[in-house]
Formats: C-alpha cells, sequence, structure tokens
C-alpha cells in the first residue's frame, strides 16, 4: 500500500538559486512581448476572464483540427455590469485586501516555482498555450469552453488530472496521518481558488488551480494532502502590515464563505441563534445560537404588510462547518492523525505569515449538489451550429440527424459550478424538440442537471438534464428550482403521515394529568412574532423568598405525538427542520400538529416540557426542576406587546396597547399579572445577559434588513430593523432551557446524546479583521471571545455616530467564525474540549427549544424523556430499598438536579434504569445518532441557502419593478480596475469595475490610497489592452445633465439600457426613501468615503440573478 500512495503522488520540491533566475527571466520575457492569452491571464486581467487553470496558474487553450480557429477553454466573458452574474451574489470581499493581483494563483507561476497539482515541476506556459487537437467534423466553431464543433467524439486522449485514489489507499493513509478529510469549498469570485478546512488546523488550507482541485466541486467531501511548507503561499493582510494601503484585490476579493456552504462533514429575529455564525455572504450580521434561539420573523407566515426579515446578509453563503476527523478510521489511526494535525498547527504557529497549501487526492463522500445543477442550456450557439451543419447538409444532399456524441453546454447558476456538457441525446424528448425546431426561447428557461461523469481527459464534467423550472425571469420557476437544488420537500405529507395524529377534536388524555405535573393553574404566556401560528415555547415567573425569582421555560411535547419509527417520524426526519421562504413557510410537522396539536395556543390545555429554574439576583441559578407538564397559556403575546409593557409604567391594572389587535386573556387571570411577570422577566434576563458576557460570551449585534410586501404578496420597499428588548428577554430564558438539557442528558448518556458545538473562529480570517481593525485605528483583542466582545463593544461606542460602519465592521468580525454544528457525543468522547461552544462561552449546548420546527430538538426530548424516567425508577428503587433496611431518606435528583450525584450513576441499579428507559424512548446508539447529527447539519444549512436564495430573488424583483434604484454607498476597497462598496439598504456589498472603459480616465494614488476617476469624452485610455475590451462608460456610470436629473436615461447604448430597462427614469419613486443627488467628475474616492450608486437587477430570462451597481454621475458632457 505505501508503494501504491508513493507511487500516485510525486512530490518535488524546486529549489535553487539557478532554476529560479532562469524562471524569472522566462516571466520577464513574456511580460515584454504579452501575446493575447498573456494578456488574458494577467495581474490585471477582469472577472470571468481568467482561463481554467491547470495547477497554479498555466492556461489551457484548444485548437481544431483544422487549425481554422483557436478555442479558449474558458475563453473571456463580456465584462461590465451585463456580466455581473460572474460575481457571486452572496459575497463580500475580505479584508485582506491588496493592490497586487492574483498573488495566490499567479506569482508562483510566474516565478517558476513548481505547484502541488504539477508535481514534476512541469508548467502550463501562459504566453504559449499548450495547443489540443480535435479530429472532429468539417466546421470548427467557437464556443465558450468547449472543443468544437458541439461534439466529443474522438476527443484528444489527453488526461488534465491526476488519478483519484482508492478507497482503499485513502483510508490506510487517513489512518496514517498522511492525508485528511475535508470539505471542500470554492471561491464565487473565482472558481479556480478553493480551500479546505481540517479539523483541528486554525487555518483553511488552500487548493489552487483546477489540477489540485483534481474534479472536486463545491460540497465534496475530499482527501486533501498538505503541501511542504516550501510551496506554502504567504497569507495576505497580517496584522504586521497594517499600515499598508487598502488595495482592492480581485483574485481573492471574496468572502470565502461563499453562498452558505458548511459540513457535518458532512435568521430571523427570533434566530436560529448558532448555526449561522458564519455563513453570510452579503448581509452583515451573523445569526447566531447566541443572537436568540428563536425567529423573531422567519417563524411568520406571510400576510399582507408584513415586514419579513431578510436574512441575505450571508452569503455563502458557504463557511466552514467543522468536520470531525475522529472519524477518519480506526482508534489506532487516530492517534497519527492528531499528531499530524498537530505538526501542522506548530508550523502554521512557526511560520504565522504563511497559508497552507494542497490538493485534492480523492473525492470522499459526493456532494448531493451534483445531482441538482441549476442553469441555462447555450442555445443559441447551439442552434447557429445547426444551422452551419444543414447548410452543409443540403449541399451535400445528406440527412441531418443528431450525432450520438452531439453536446449542448450548460452554464450553472452558481459560479462556483464548472460549466459542463451535456450529450444532446440524452436530453428530454420535451427539449430535444424545441432544439430541433430552432427554438431560441429555450435559453430563457431553467434547467437542473446531474453530474453523470468527470473522466480524467475531460477539462469539463459531463451532465444530464432532469428537470425543468420555466422562465428564469418569473418567480415561480426560481422558487421551484431554489427548493429543487436544495433537496427541499414541499409536498403535502403523506396519508400514512396523518394516520399517526389523533382527529380533532382533541383533549388531553386523562392518564396524562396523573403522569405530569398540573401547572394549568399558573401564569404561562407566550411571545413570538405577530403572525406565528406555531408557537413552541412559553414563559412563566413565580416570586419567592430572598428575592429568588421562579423562571418556567415551558416547550411544546412534540415527542409525545411524533413516536420514534412511526411513518410521522421518518417524514419528519427527512424534512429535518422547517423553511422559511420569506412569504411563506414550509413546516417540518403537519399543520395540524405544529399549529393545533402541539402549538401552545392559549386558553387551551398542552402537553410540555417544563424547566423550571430558580434564579437569584446574581443570576445565579440555585435550584431546578425539570419534567413533563400539562399547561394552559393565558394569553398569546407579539413581541410588539411584550415591547409596550416593558416600555409602560410598572403597575397597571389595565393596559392598553396602540394598534388595532390587543391580545386576548384567558382563565382567571388579570392584566397585572401579565405585566408583573413580563417586568420581571425582563429585569432578570438583563442581569442574566451582563453575566453571560461577563462569563466570556461574543455578541455580534446588527441591523438587519427586512422586505414589506403589498397586498399581493410583491416586495415594494426595504427597511433596516433592529432587534428590540422583547426578543433579548425571551433568548435568555431560551438559552439558559437547552444550557440545563444538554448538561441533564450528558451525565446520563455521555457517549450517544445530541449536542451543537462552535468551534473557534478561523485564525486566518480573524487575522484579517485584526488588521482591517488596525488600519482604522481600531483596537481589537481577539485572545478569547470574551475579550473580542469587549473590543467590539468599545468600537461600537466609538462609532456611535457611524452606524454604517458599525454595520461593516460586524459583517467582518462575523467572517472568521465557524458554523455550529451537531455532533454526537460518542465521536468526541476523547476530545471533550471540542465540546464547547465558541459564542456562547459554554461547555455543553444543545437544541430543546423548538420542537415544532427542527428534529435535533425532537431528538433531545427523547433523551430527556429516558433520564427523567430512569431518575424516577432508581430514585423509586433507593425509596424502597432504605424504607426496608431503616436507611436515610434519598434527598437529591441524580441527574437533573443541580448537583451530579456522579457514584449514584454509575451504579448498577441506575445504569439498568437508564438502559431499560433508553430502550423504551429508543435513544439511538452513537453510530446511528452519528448519522442523525450529520444529515440534520445537511438540511439546516439547506434551509439556509433556501432562505438566502429568496432574500436575494425578492430583493432582485423589487430592483427589476422599481427599474433603478438610488442609493448612497461606503466604499470597502479601492484599487486600480474595481472598488467594492457597501449598501447599508439592502445590506449588500458590490463591485464597480472601472477600467478599460471608453472616456474614462484613472488615477490611482497608491500611496494614499485615493482614486480620481475623471470623464474625457470620446478619448480612451492609454493603456494597452484589445480594443474589443473597452466598454461604454455606460457600464460604469449613469450620467444625468444637471440641467435635468429627471431626464430619461440616454438610450445610446443598447447593452446598458438591455440591463436597466429601456426608457428608464429617475422617477421619485426610485428615491423616495432618501433625496440622493450625483457626484460630479473628476470623482475622488477614497476607503470609507460615501457616493451615490445607482442599483438595477441583472438576469433573469438572460442569465443568472444579480445586483448591478454604477456609479450615480453628473456631467454635461452626457
Amino acid at each position: 500500500m505505501k508503494g501504491s500512495v508513493e507511487q500516485v503522488v510525486v512530490e518535488k520540491i524546486e529549489d535553487g538559486d539557478k532554476e529560479k533566475k532562469k524562471k524569472r527571466r522566462s516571466g520577464r520575457r513574456s511580460k515584454q512581448n504579452p501575446s493575447p492569452s498573456a494578456l488574458c491571464n494577467s495581474v490585471n486581467q477582469m472577472p470571468g476572464e481568467a482561463s481554467e487553470h491547470l495547477g497554479n496558474g498555466g492556461a489551457i487553450n484548444a485548437t481544431t483540427s483544422l487549425g481554422q480557429h483557436k478555442l479558449e477553454i474558458c475563453p473571456p466573458d463580456e465584462i461590465g455590469f451585463a456580466n455581473a452574474s460572474n460575481v457571486a451574489f452572496n459575497s463580500l470581499p475580505p479584508i485582506h485586501i491588496n493592490g497586487r493581483a492574483n498573488q495566490v494563483n499567479m506569482q508562483s507561476s510566474q516565478n517558476g516555482i513548481s505547484h502541488p497539482s504539477d508535481p514534476g515541476g512541469k508548467m502550463f506556459s501562459k504566453s504559449c498555450p499548450e495547443s489540443l487537437t480535435y479530429k472532429a467534423s468539417s466546421y470548427s466553431f467557437m464556443n465558450k469552453g468547449f472543443p468544437s464543433p458541439y461534439l466529443m467524439e474522438n476527443y484528444a486522449q489527453k488526461n488534465f488530472f491526476s488519478p483519484h485514489w482508492s478507497l482503499e489507499a485513502v483510508n490506510d493513509a487517513l489512518e496514517k496521518g498522511d492525508i485528511f478529510k475535508a470539505l471542500f469549498c470554492v471561491n464565487a469570485h473565482n472558481r479556480i481558488e478553493a480551500y479546505c478546512k481540517i479539523e483541528g488546523v486554525p487555518t483553511d488550507v488552500l487548493i489552487s488551480g483546477i489540477g489540485a482541485q483534481n474534479r472536486a466541486v463545491e460540497g465534496d467531501i475530499v482527501a486533501v494532502k498538505v503541501d511542504p511548507l516550501s510551496l506554502w503561499t504567504k497569507m495576505k493582510s497580517s496584522t504586521a502590515s497594517c499600515k499598508n494601503s487598502l488595495v482592492v484585490e480581485d483574485i481573492n476579493l471574496v468572502s470565502e464563505s461563499n453562498n452558505v456552504t458548511g459540513n457535518s462533514c458532512k435568521g430571523k429575529g427570533k434566530i436560529d441563534v448558532d448555526s449561522e455564525y458564519a455563513y453570510h455572504g452579503n448581509h452583515l450580521s451573523p445569526e447566531m445560537e447566541l443572537y436568540s434561539e428563536r425567529e423573531t420573523f422567519l417563524d411568520e407566515p406571510y400576510q399582507s404588510g408584513t415586514i419579513v426579515e431578510s436574512s441575505y446578509d450571508h452569503v455563502d453563503v458557504n463557511h466552514s462547518y467543522a468536520l470531525d476527523s475522529s472519524r477518519a478510521g480506526s482508534s489506532s489511526g487516530l492517534n497519527y492523525t492528531r499528531n499530524a494535525v498537530e505538526k501542522i498547527c506548530a508550523v502554521i504557529s512557526s511560520y504565522p505569515s504563511k497559508r497552507p497549501t494542497g490538493k485534492v487526492l480523492a473525492v470522499i463522500e459526493r456532494s448531493p449538489r451534483r445531482d441538482a445543477v441549476v442553469g441555462f442550456l447555450n442555445v443559441k450557439q447551439w442552434i447557429s451550429y445547426q444551422e452551419i451543419c444543414r447548410k452543409d447538409a443540403k449541399k451535400s444532399k445528406s440527412a441531418l440527424a443528431f450525432a450520438d456524441h452531439e453536446y449542448i453546454q450548460l452554464t450553472p447558476t452558481d459560479p462556483r459550478f464548472p460549466k459542463m456538457m451535456v450529450l444532446v441525446q440524452c436530453l428530454p424528448k420535451c427539449l430535444k424538440e424545441r432544439l430541433e425546431n430552432g427554438d431560441v426561447t429555450l435559453e430563457m428557461e431553467l434547467v437542473a442537471a446531474r453530474i453523470d461523469n468527470w473522466g480524467e481527459d475531460s477539462l469539463v464534467p459531463q451532465a444530464c438534464v432532469s428537470h425543468t423550472f420555466g422562465r428564469a425571469g418569473e418567480l415561480e420557476p426560481q422558487l421551484t428550482a431554489i427548493l429543487f437544488e436544495n433537496a427541499i420537500c414541499s409536498s403535502e405529507f403523506s396519508p400514512k403521515s396523518l394516520a399517526c395524529l389523533p382527529h380533532l377534536p382533541w383533549e388531553v388524555p386523562l392518564e396524562e394529568f396523573r403522569s405530569r405535573r398540573d401547572l394549568r393553574n399558573l401564569c404561562i404566556f407566550t411571545v413570538d412574532p405577530s403572525t406565528a401560528t406555531d408557537l413552541d415555547d412559553a414563559l412563566s415567573v413565580e416570586r419567592l423568598s430572598n428575592g429568588v425569582l421562579r423562571v418556567g421555560v415551558h416547550i411544546a411535547d412534540a415527542s409525545y405525538f411524533v413516536l420514534p419509527d412511526t411513518e410521522l417520524d421518518k417524514e419528519v426526519q427527512i424534512r429535518s427542520n422547517s423553511v422559511y421562504m420569506l412569504k411563506k413557510k414550509l413546516p417540518m410537522l403537519p399543520p395540524l400538529l405544529s399549529e393545533n396539536l402541539g402549538s401552545l395556543n392559549a386558553g387551551v390545555d398542552r402537553l410540555a416540557f417544563s424547566v423550571f429554574l430558580d434564579i437569584n439576583l446574581c443570576g445565579d441559578i440555585v435550584d431546578r426542576w425539570i419534567g413533563r407538564t400539562v399547561i394552559r397559556s393565558c394569553c398569546k403575546l407579539s413581541y410588539e406587546h411584550a415591547q409596550e409593557i416593558i416600555d409602560g409604567p410598572t403597575n397597571s391594572g389595565s393596559f392598553a396597547f396602540s394598534g388595532n389587535s390587543s391580545p386576548q386573556l384567558h382563565g382567571h387571570f388579570e392584566w397585572l399579572d401579565v405585566i408583573s411577570s413580563i417586568k420581571d422577566l425582563h429585569e432578570l434576563s438583563k442581569i442574566l445577559r451582563e453575566k453571560r458576557y461577563r462569563d466570556g460570551a461574543l455578541g455580534l449585534e446588527s441591523s438587519k434588513v427586512v422586505f414589506l410586501f403589498d397586498e399581493n404578496g410583491n416586495p415594494y420597499d426595504s427597511m433596516l430593523s433592529e432587534r428590540t428588548t422583547s426578543n433579548f428577554l425571551v433568548e435568555e430564558f431560551m438559552i439558559l432551557a437547552n444550557r440545563t438539557a444538554a448538561e441533564v442528558i450528558s451525565r446520563a448518556f455521555p457517549d450517544s446524546v445530541l449536542l451543537r458545538r462552535h468551534p473557534e473562529p478561523n485564525m486566518r480570517k480573524l487575522k484579517e479583521f485584526e488588521a482591517f481593525c488596525c488600519r482604522h485605528g481600531l483596537e481589537l483583542d481577539t485572545s478569547s471571545s470574551g475579550q473580542f466582545h469587549l473590543s467590539l463593544k468599545r468600537i461600537r461606542e466609538k462609532l456611535k455616530d457611524d452606524s454604517t460602519l458599525f454595520d461593516i465592521l460586524m459583517n467582518y468580525a462575523s467572517r472568521p467564525m465557524q458554523l455550529a454544528t451537531y455532533f454526537c457525543t460518542g465521536d468526541l468522547k476523547d476530545n471533550e474540549n471540542d465540546w464547547g461552544h465558541y459564542a456562547l462561552a459554554v461547555p455543553l449546548y444543545t437544541h430543546f427549544t423548538s420542537p415544532l420546527r427542527r428534529y435535533p430538538d425532537i431528538v433531545v426530548h427523547r433523551a430527556l424523556s429516558a433520564v427523567i424516567e430512569a431518575e424516577e425508577m432508581y430514585l423509586k428503587h433507593q425509596r424502597t430499598l432504605n424504607k426496608f433496611q431503616d436507611g436515610p431518606e434519598v434527598m437529591g435528583k441524580c441527574f437533573t438536579g443541580i448537583n451530579f450525584e456522579k457514584d449514584a450513576t454509575e451504579s448498577l441499579e441506575c445504569r439498568e434504569a437508564l438502559s431499560a428507559a433508553a430502550l423504551k424512548h429508543r435513544v439511538p446508539d452513537s453510530e446511528l445518532l452519528a448519522k442523525v447529527a450529520a444529515y440534520c447539519n445537511d438540511r439546516n444549512l439547506a434551509s439556509r441557502r433556501v432562505k438566502d436564495a429568496c432574500d436575494k430573488l425578492y430583493m432582485w424583483a423589487l430592483l427589476k419593478k422599481k427599474q433603478i434604484l438610488l442609493s448612497e454607498a461606503r466604499v470597502l476597497g479601492l484599487g486600480p480596475r474595481f472598488m467594492s462598496i457597501y449598501v447599508q439598504k439592502f445590506g449588500i456589498e458590490r463591485r464597480i469595475y472601472y477600467d478599460e472603459v471608453e472616456g474614462l480616465m484613472i488615477e490611482w494614488l497608491e500611496s494614499t490610497s485615493t482614486l480620481v476617476l475623471t470623464l474625457y469624452p470620446n478619448r480612451r485610455s492609454l493603456r494597452r489592452g484589445s480594443p474589443g475590451k473597452w466598454r461604454p462608460v455606460e457600464d460604469v456610470a449613469l450620467i444625468v445633465s444637471p440641467c435635468d436629473l429627471k431626464a430619461e436615461i440616454g438610450s445610446s447604448n443598447e447593452h446598458a439600457n438591455s440591463s436597466v430597462g429601456r426608457s428608464a427614469t429617475i422617477s421619485k419613486s426610485s428615491s423616495l426613501e432618501i433625496e440622493i443627488g450625483p457626484s460630479v467628475f473628476p470623482l475622488t474616492a477614497r476607503l470609507l468615503s460615501t457616493i451615490p450608486v445607482v442599483l438595477h437587477a441583472i438576469g433573469g430570462d438572460d442569465g443568472p440573478l444579480d445586483i448591478g451597481a454604477r456609479l450615480y454621475m453628473s456631467s454635461y458632457f452626457r
């Protein structure tokens, strides 16, 4: 085995001054005599222009057998805002923006350094691209990314990739610690740059070049080999360079957490506080566990006029789940893996300015997204080629039919996926018929394809179209495609599942009153969004002696109805969680259960799990009780109602709520009972919150974007919203209940419970944030989560007059955060230090409080039921035993009490009771629970992607309706080619490219990081470049005359009008929110300066959806 591994991987490290000088001379010659291909791949290349790279920067071109046309495997796309779809929608520029171009991808190529993807030291020249010969038909047709003419027959047998290792070789190397298992994530701005997160390694591993990526795609679990130190790249934006100027760089100007990626290795105002700490692309406030265990807006079913929160503050989005390396192999191999991780960590610590690089050796688990790649068929090019063939066939008087190897290109909407080839013969019959009839409208339709094969000898994968959705410019096809590509179940619940539920009317059975504590005479109430229908948590509070408050957290007992291994349980597990789509919700449970039988509706008896916590005035828990109960909520409060009570008078027998909707009070309670309870809970929540932050918790609170919908369900505006005190009130007690449940079940079943962990931040991204703060004179201490929080608190105070900048900082602060994930304790039994939650600064945490929308909570409820029943059995046995032996009375609880009686829990009687209870309640073993955790992580991530995609879609629809929207923007990054801006109204970042534009002169003052743009009509800059690349100024700026700012936008540029909408005007409806005035030429822009911009919708029928941005300028030369 060792021999086979060595045979597959050849590590050749080039060194010696002579070889380096030779390479540099070669590089200088290439620069002095730039060829078209070299220009294409220069450091100033436009987005989307880079050819696919093998290894580290070598571009590959192809020619036909006739030599008539030179075909680039990935030629330059059109540039400008019309091509903004090449820029990921969910992408924020990172803080490490450096004026030099692609250091990672191209510098080593220019300097002649060999790359791991090119082990033999053989490199593909940029200036002299290698030609590939195709023995094809008699016509040569230019096609982006594919050999011509749409035939793969007789395609030159040349291997572009190394063979994937066998499973046996991978397992052997994993156990020895020679390679690592990791999630593969792709940079949405530059697909040839990817990265992997290795569990235990603080910095992600860069995978640069398609050769090193070796056919892995976004979301794959791969076997990755880390390169020797000599091949590692320079870490960008280290704190040592905090005084350097901030210049934007194209190659890595994106939060690497692109559209929400994570793995189990695989938002809301009532926010799922933890899961969402790292998944942010554009929006600025991470949704984390820390931020509210509940959802404030996202739980709301749509109603006309409602405000729905947008979590399009992510991105991507894409973000590193902590991957469990302990499952890589047998226990004997864990020491090797651990030692290897420790060695890498030691090297990183010794060389903090270096970033690890590596290469993919095999795909261990294929991403489910391989089966649902949504995109467009490039029909027009194919039809043009067919016209040529028809003319040829007519001349030769032969019949024209689809060839066996004829294909059509598919362009994914997600820029992280490669373009694909689809065999025409494999298309669905309806699509083939439309192709034969020359129906060009087929190019406007969204389709879904499955990646079937990607051989070593093919630069692109082969795919098969499986679904069609309809016109891409319409909302319904887009929504359907979003659900499909994320494998979200949107169908009705099956009759077999519904048969597991009782019929209405339903009442609590008498036997439940005998086995549960009756709390119907306690003042219990719910606090939820005003339109919420699935109420899974309620609160109560009682005053005890000595200033102690007994807080009750009452959670819907969904596990009573969802019994293990039933048809309902199987379907609920498949759905895993509720999915929120702004205007509607796809529930995890049937509405009969989530909105009726299980929901803690006011005025009716309901089954619950209750946690009573006795808390003193210092915020310490002095006693607790956990058990199953029957409750009756006295009223349903909204967050607005609770906030009015908090802000209102203290002693009031009645309360007049504002608005038209006042909550109804049920039972014998008075409003004074509810008001005093809310105020007591509010005061206690403030104490708990302060204590939590003193103990080291981290908060990244910032404003969020919400959309406003009209009565027809169409978005007409957006606004910023911040969470209120009532949100924080509920959050604190939900966090306490979750912590309590985690502590109890882990005591009883230390090797087989479902917990929630949040790893420490990504070290590289954390250093980038530190460098960013350093550049702007802001002190930041990230030595611990607590110090991090205190630093941000001081920065918030310093920037109290600049909320926009603070929102930007909060986004940057969230980037280093990794995603919180579910895990089985048995998987990490030897690494209990990894169980903790970084942001909450607690050693144990789980999800217990939302069983109506999260399957993991139901799993935890079952484990808690088993613990409570086992404890009762054991205590009953001990009381009986002591009665006959005249022993001392048994007082304490061994599992659920404050004090943990370890000796009692390890006794034979207690273990037997636990075993019997676990069997009764079907508590899963470690192996099964690990699979449940991994699946729930995957589904949680998928639901987040759906939410973000819907936010993007409705933002696009809003701008499409308005045609253009004026807004102010902050400049986040500057450079000689483009600037990065932040638009607070939508909480998004965009890029504006201004190089190679007709009549626009660029002056870049690197010493002061200042950009000056001057308009010279009918004049080009003197920069060298291909004439075909020069773009009209309308691509970069909307220029209006000072004489008439409301004049119609000129139609001189058809390309610009097609993107913004013909005859679009700057009407009051476009700029009602803020009066935005244009800037003038020459435009001087500096870092963090404010500039006016124009936003517009891009794509739809003619490509992927995106939001375009241009400068808003005034000039007499328009």
